[in-house]
């Protein structure tokens, strides 16, 4: 399951998260972001309990956009113990994804 998340909410449900979030920085008119979006469905079944999936609506929520410089979406970023510690720019293949989740979920990463 994917998350909503907001401006509001954003500490309390990515930069505290127990578990490493993928954040999917988007906006409804961008076609890309379409794409990405069931892959990002689809892992978030995958890796249930293990990684938490979130997506935020650029256009709605311009403060966390602005405070990690997205400049292009969709925008995938990766959090582990409240820090943003990779990100993906771009329509990327699930694979991409999927090697990027595997590795943050190795221990001492």
């Amino acid at each position: 399951m994917v998350i909503d998340v907001t401006d509001q909410d954003f500490e309390e449900k990515v930069i505290k998260s127990a578990l490493p979030v993928l954040v999917d920085l988007w906006a409804p008119w961008c076609g890309p972001c379409k794409m990405v979006a069931p892959i990002v469905e689809k892992l978030s079944n995958q890796y249930d309990g293990k990684f938490i999936f979130c997506r935020l609506d650029i256009d709605e929520n311009p403060q966390t956009a602005a405070k990690y410089m997205v400049r292009a979406i969709p925008t995938l970023m990766f959090f582990k113990d409240g820090s943003a510690i990779d990100t993906v720019v771009g329509a990327v293949p699930e694979r991409t994804l999927q090697t990027k989740i595997d590795e943050l979920l190795q221990p001492g990463v």
